[in-house]
């Protein structure tokens, strides 16, 4: 499964190739070999920059006749590791630069923090990269991974790095072939391989992961169409993927709709959704913000997008907005209006848009509120045929009238008559506006002349105040004319401030539901305006900031709409020319983005704070600490040096051997504590010294043993001479252990011995230290690795409380982490896990 997502537009720019899997195992680095030897044998200068073979002698023997650059040592903490050398690379500038393992990250001390950042640099000298990439390293899933592994990644890469690649191709195995592979030793070594299994790769674990693949590459397929379809301005509909739009008015048929399209994007595996309320400016008879919002919860309980379009014309908006979806198919609810309604006011918007849909397909939905709807509003701006419906009723009623009334004039007085005919002028000006009752006024003005007031049937008057009552009737009539087409405009604009705030209202709850408040207001504005792209550019450099997830807009140039956001910043839409009323809508918008800049500026500003704040604190209660707890041991040192030293006193031998090991004693403490505090003082700033080497667990337990206050403390370890070494520093994992193990002696029960048991996982090796004690509430379970906090804070001769501070700081420092579990049947289990030590073995195939 591949895409093509390249350009000619920067030829001296190297092209970049992912293999993206979807968990260890499933044969990237082989793939990216292979595809290295097809390309040499083409002619092409290939150079291995960096692979990770992991001991797979299949793997290894693909690099046979491939030109490797040799890695470039590093020392870091008095440690050797081998890298990447790019300046090596960047000299001898093949065509393509094999660099394997995208996410990892370098060690201290080079250019680069991370291999992605290397890459860069090799693309930009014009070399082609082919690399390699896990789903769970990217970034925006690694929370995901974590809660479907339990595993956090501590190593990630940018989704836009991987998203910029030239193609990508994923590298598919199902759950069962890759748990056969690791079963054959293909992945992991045997000891490793039941872990593994039963851990990390598990059936369930796998398919998840799988799955997590596959959309991530059709979300990245689906986006280089769309980009393509923009490119060569296609805009027909692909049916390559079943997006389904529902349209939803406000009214009570909504959820029904809902129901329906919910059902039909479902037919097919990845159908997508999207449900659409056009906001217009002469508003919508019978939308109720309340019905809206329910409707909207339906939508997302179901796995779809709700949007807010704004559009005076509602069969144009709702298109628009399919089209930009590329949707295939569009659900409309049947008319709510009934015959009369529909005759007056022409056809509806189901019917406009059925004969405007072109190759999207229609679905007109029935339900129990067909044809009960409402009369027409009488505010509303007038259609085509309403106005020819007012014109033509300003004729014809008169008429009517006249034939009506004429026969009833020896009963009806004149007075009668003018006001009938008044009152259809009225109707005439609620129907089709001030034109068409002019018009009515003036037919009627001429039929009351000639039919009812003396001498009938001429058009002359013989009595003054029949003229009188003929003006009066003419005013009255232009009045009312006058007065319900000022009506209807205003009406007009109080519905379209109301949907306008209906717009900004949506727009500000989506924003606060989500955490990326940017990328959120780009695609919303996106939707909401029926546009192919919206992006966020530097206004002096032409960088862009954030861009909505469809088109390719990246410059000015390519925009057709463009607004200013905040002083430094510009709003780029493409698409369609937006008409001035909806300026007014995307200004609102171009406001909350630059709220949304300015608040994502001082949540930066906050976070650089943060730590300063956090040492500043750290060095505070330090300096409380020392003043408190240092006291005491001094105290007691000083007190038997002056017993010692007092001419006064003669003491026995046996006393003076007492008071020498009180005075030992409290040095030993005085010591621990100033150790403590050094380090904790060292982690805090960053400058801790370590020497990372492999570490057997059963050589050093029994001197971590030693150093604690009770020796003949009951300690039993189970697993120790099995468990594979793990890098770390000697001397303070011994102190890790010796803080760990006489906690839970301190807190264990009475007689029980403390357990200590280790094992491998995946490439890391667990320690559980295991007491019997009363436990440690969840709610507490972090308070525990607080400095200076002892939980009851009773036993004030305990010293500072920092002994699991400390021991967590030092574990995270030689790259492992320091967790608390509830022990089964009662107690507390402390869990250290650290990097197992790489051991050299004979590995198998990965393809």
């Amino acid at each position: 499964m591949a895409r093509d997502l390249g350009s000619d537009t920067l030829p001296r720019r190297g092209r970049l190739r992912v293999y993206l899997g979807s968990a260890p195992g499933v044969g990237k680095t082989y793939r990216m070999l292979d595809e290295a030897r097809r390309r040499q044998e083409r002619g092409a200068d290939v150079v291995v920059g960096y692979i990770e073979c992991h001991g797979r002698r299949h793997t290894e023997g693909m690099l046979e006749g491939l030109d490797v650059v040799p890695r470039l040592t590093r020392t870091y903490r008095d440690s050797e590791f081998r890298e990447m050398d790019v300046d090596a690379v960047l000299a001898r500038r093949p065509t393509v630069a094999l660099v394997d393992e995208l996410a990892h990250s370098n060690i201290p001390g080079g250019r680069n923090a991370k291999r992605w950042q290397d890459i860069e640099e090799l693309l930009a000298a014009g070399i082609d990269v082919i690399t390699t990439v896990n789903i769970q390293h990217l970034e925006s899933l690694n929370d995901v991974v974590q809660k479907i592994t339990g595993i956090p990644q501590r190593e990630t890469v940018p989704d836009e790095v991987v998203r910029r690649a030239d193609q990508i191709e994923l590298v598919d195995m199902a759950p069962q072939a890759l748990r056969r592979r690791m079963a054959h030793g293909n992945v992991y070594k045997a000891e490793k391989v039941d872990a593994a299994l039963s851990n990390y790769f598990r059936v369930g674990n796998l398919t998840a992961l799988r799955e997590l693949a596959l959309l991530w590459v059709a979300g990245r397929v689906d986006e280089g169409l769309r980009d393509y379809r923009v490119q060569h301005n296609i805009d027909r509909v692909w049916e390559t993927r079943e997006r389904v739009v529902v349209a939803l008015t406000g009214g009570p048929e909504g959820e029904t709709l809902v129901r329906r399209a919910a059902r039909i994007s479902d037919r097919t595996a990845g159908g997508e959704l999207l449900a659409v309320h056009v906001t217009r400016s002469d508003g919508l008879a019978g939308a109720s913000p309340g019905a809206l919002a329910t409707q909207r919860q339906l939508v997302e309980s179901l796995g779809g997008s709700y949007h807010v379009v704004v559009g005076d014309d509602i069969p144009t908006a709702l298109l628009s907005f399919a089209r930009a979806n590329h949707a295939t198919q569009l659900v409309l609810g049947t008319s709510r209006r009934g015959r009369i309604t529909r005759f007056l006011t022409g056809p509806g918007i189901g019917e406009t848009t059925v004969d405007a849909s072109e190759d999207i397909d229609v679905h007109m939905v029935t339900h129990e509120f067909t044809g009960r709807g409402r009369l027409p509003s009488l505010g509303r701006r007038h259609s085509r045929r309403r106005t020819v419906a007012g014109f033509t009723s300003g004729l014809l009623l008169p008429c009517g009238l006249t034939a009506v009334l004429s026969q009833t004039r020896e009963t009806l007085n004149l007075t009668t008559v003018a006001l009938l005919f008044q009152l259809g002028v009225v109707a005439v000006a609620l129907l089709g506006g001030a034109a068409s009752a002019l018009m009515a006024s003036l037919v009627a003005s001429l039929l009351l002349n000639y039919y009812f007031m003396p001498p009938i049937h001429t058009f002359s008057i013989d009595h003054p105040n029949n003229v009188i009552a003929l003006a009066v009737f003419a005013a009255v009539a232009l009045t009312v004319s006058t007065v319900v087409d000022r009506a209807t405009r205003q009406t007009g604009r109080a519905a379209r401030a109301t949907a306008e705030a209906e717009t900004l209202s949506t727009l500000a709850g989506s924003v606060l539901r989500g955490a990326d408040a940017v990328p959120a207001l780009l695609e919303r504005s996106r939707t909401a305006f029926a546009m192919d792209c919206v992006a966020l550019l530097d206004r002096t450099s032409g960088e862009v900031l954030a861009r909505s997830d469809s088109g390719t807009t990246t410059t000015t140039e390519d925009g057709t709409t463009e607004i200013p956001v905040g002083p430094g910043a510009l709003l780029v839409l493409s698409g369609r020319r937006l008409p001035a009323a909806e300026h007014r809508v995307l200004t609102a918008f171009a406001a909350h983005v630059a709220a949304a800049l300015e608040r994502d500026r001082l949540a930066t500003v906050a976070a650089e704070i943060e730590p300063i704040k956090a040492a500043d604190r750290m060095r505070t209660a330090l300096l409380a600490a020392v003043s408190h707890d240092l006291r005491t041991p001094l105290a007691i040192a000083r007190a038997s040096v002056g017993s010692l030293r007092s001419p006064d006193v003669e003491f026995s031998p046996e006393d003076q051997s007492e008071l020498l090991a009180t005075l030992d004693e409290s040095l030993i403490r005085l010591t621990g504590l100033v150790e403590n505090l050094l380090d904790m003082s060292r982690l805090q700033a960053g400058a801790l010294t370590l020497n990372l080497t492999p570490v057997h667990l059963h050589d050093l337990l029994p001197r971590a043993l030693d150093s604690l206050d009770d020796p003949e403390a009951p300690v039993q370890s189970v697993g120790l001479d099995a468990a594979p070494p793990v890098i770390a520093d000697p001397p303070l994992l011994e102190r890790v252990l010796a803080n760990v193990i006489s906690n839970a002696v301190r807190f264990n029960a009475p007689g029980a011995p403390v357990l200590v048991t280790a094992g491998a996982h995946l490439d890391l090796v667990e320690i559980r230290v295991i007491d019997r004690g009363p436990g440690i509430a969840r709610e507490n379970q972090d308070a525990v690795f607080l400095p200076f906090q002892r939980l009851g804070d009773s036993d004030n001769t305990t010293g500072v409380g920092l002994g699991l501070a400390l021991s967590r700081g030092l574990a995270e420092a030689m790259g492992g982490t320091l967790e608390v579990e509830d022990t089964p049947g009662g107690g507390t289990t402390m869990l250290l896990t650290l990097p197992a030590a790489p051991v050299p073995e004979p590995g198998g195939e990965e393809q």
